[in-house]
């Protein structure tokens, strides 16, 4: 979650040929293969649901989410909802930041409540820098973000080591997660040390930091490689709750792929039946799925326990489970649970509510009752920048990115020496027209040189595409947009001072070396 713009290779949640390393990785080959491997969903599904989009989204930089919807409804409703991203500080803030410094900005335009955070104690457990080298660094991150916009009177800006609440939070969460499942998602083994594990902890409570006064839809605009530290997330804020509800058909509970196939079984059947609500038994539906296909995996496993139930009929409800509810949450949901229902041991049966106003009912017992009710975070993912020399974009590599800290002349020098998806002669480049998607210059314009108007992108990438366009311009041209902006951040951090004087924060830790 945290980003610190190094983007060397590893191997860290690897699926086949994608690997995910919230240290290591950033090149994805082929986007298309998170969507199929991991679950990241198309960005383009839930753009026309998002108002006014930030011209990162329309133009396709944002190629990705894990459950944007919330948050977009949120902000057509007007209704609150959030957006955190943490920043690890390793090195200088440069342009690849920049696009996480902008999405955050955008939402909190959007009227998210925005919360930006420096990861001073993953730098320390993860990259090994010193606490000194770390406030070396903290003051330029929080000077950027402020410089772009981000708007501290309305927003949080903090350092993870001075949080105790962030910190408190981590420890509730760290009762509901183990060394071995951290092992699996991080690559860690015996020889990981135990504060590195902490610091992934403590990232989660960071993503569900701003759910802590109030559930709400929040947004952590991430790089894909980030995604394993989002998955676990989810995982926690539902692990953490009081009750999970899920839909069921008897007295007895079942896998979802199990549901999915009682649930064909009972419409089958219901459609047929005089009374649906006594005719549809447990043994008819198990005899109907022997019927449709051969009895293996789940379906093996949903036909024995359907048989077990025998002649108990089969009838749709929402189900509340009680997870970690104390006796007395538990009894204010059997006293809230209005309607036909079934109270067991372990779980509450309704048959009049709907799965999302049993979920509704759910979250606010809890949180009447002392629990956090959590909503699981969402998020968006943007592609990285392509180095200015080919490849990756490294802090490691100077000529590879330009920092926001870069002198304007620099910044300009490098723009001129970039590689560039032009052809080998200016002949060419008229007769076959340049490759701007496959050019590190082009990159510079769509993500950050032409702001918002799309019209200058596209003409860029047709007169590129087009041959009309050659390099040795379209790089003087990008030279000075880079100088310019540069220039103008530079000035901005310098008001920003003033103002990041004036905030609580630490721009120097306590902490022993």
């Amino acid at each position: 979650m945290a980003d610190d713009g190094t983007h060397e290779s590893g191997d860290g949640g690897a699926v086949n040929d994608v690997a995910l390393d919230p240290w290591g990785s950033s090149t994805v080959d082929d986007y298309r293969k998170l969507f199929e491997e991991f679950g990241i969903e198309s960005f383009d599904d839930v753009l026309p649901r998002v108002p006014s989009p930030h011209y990162l989204m329309r133009r396709g930089v944002i190629f990705g989410h894990r459950d944007y919807r919330p948050v977009a409804e949120a902000m057509l409703e007007g209704e609150p909802f959030a957006t955190l991203s943490g920043f690890m500080p390793t090195g200088d803030p440069h342009i690849g930041h920049k696009l996480v410094f902008d999405e955050l900005i955008w939402h909190q335009k959007q009227g998210a409540d925005a919360y930006g955070l420096i990861a001073d104690m993953e730098a320390h457990a993860a990259r090994g820098l010193s606490w000194d080298e770390i406030d070396e660094h903290t003051e330029s991150y929080l000077l950027s973000l402020l410089a772009l916009g981000f708007d501290p009177e309305e927003g949080t800006l903090y350092r993870q080591s001075t949080n105790r609440d962030v910190q408190d939070l981590a420890f509730e969460l760290g009762t509901k997660a183990n060394a071995s499942e951290l092992g699996a998602i991080y690559d860690f083994d015996g020889e990981t040390e135990v504060s590195y594990m902490q610091s992934v902890v403590t990232q989660m409570a960071d993503i569900l930091y701003p759910q802590l006064g109030e559930p709400k839809p929040t947004v952590i605009p991430v790089g894909p490689d980030q995604d394993p530290h989002m998955r676990l997330a989810r995982d926690l804020a539902g692990r953490m709750r009081y009750f999970g509800v899920t839909e069921a058909y008897a007295s007895f509970e079942l896998g979802d792929d199990e549901r999915e196939l009682v649930a064909d079984a009972y419409e089958a059947l219901a459609a047929e039946a005089d009374d649906p609500e006594s005719g549809v038994r447990c043994h008819d539906a198990a005899e109907w799925l022997r019927s449709e296909r051969p009895p293996v995996g789940p379906l093996e496993s949903a036909i024995e326990t359907l048989d077990a139930g025998g002649k108990e009929p089969l009838r749709p409800r929402v189900r509340f489970l009680n997870r970690n509810a104390t006796d007395e949450a538990f009894e204010a949901l059997i006293e809230a649970v209005e309607g036909e229902k079934r109270v067991y041991e372990g779980h509450i049966d309704s048959f009049e509510l709907s799965r999302s106003e049993a979920e509704e009912l759910a979250r606010a017992v809890e949180t009447d009752y002392g629990g956090y009710g959590f909503l699981p975070p969402s998020s968006i993912y943007h592609r990285f920048m392509t180095g200015l020399t080919g490849g990756k974009m490294s802090s490691s590599v100077p000529a590879s990115h330009i920092s926001l800290l870069d002198d304007p002349e620099d910044g300009y020098e490098k723009v001129k020496s970039a590689t560039t998806g032009g052809r080998e002669t200016a002949e060419k480049q008229r007769e076959l027209g340049g490759e701007p998607d496959e050019c590190p210059v082009y990159e510079l314009y769509a993500y950050l040189l032409s702001g918002d108007d799309d019209e200058f992108a596209t003409r860029v990438y047709e007169e590129c595409a087009g041959g009309e366009r050659l390099c040795g311009g379209c790089k003087e041209q990008a030279a000075e947009l880079m100088a310019g902006f540069l220039e103008e951040h530079q000035e901005k951090r310098e008001e920003a001072k003033e103002v990041l004087d004036g905030l609580d924060v630490d721009l120097e830790s306590d902490r022993r070396q």
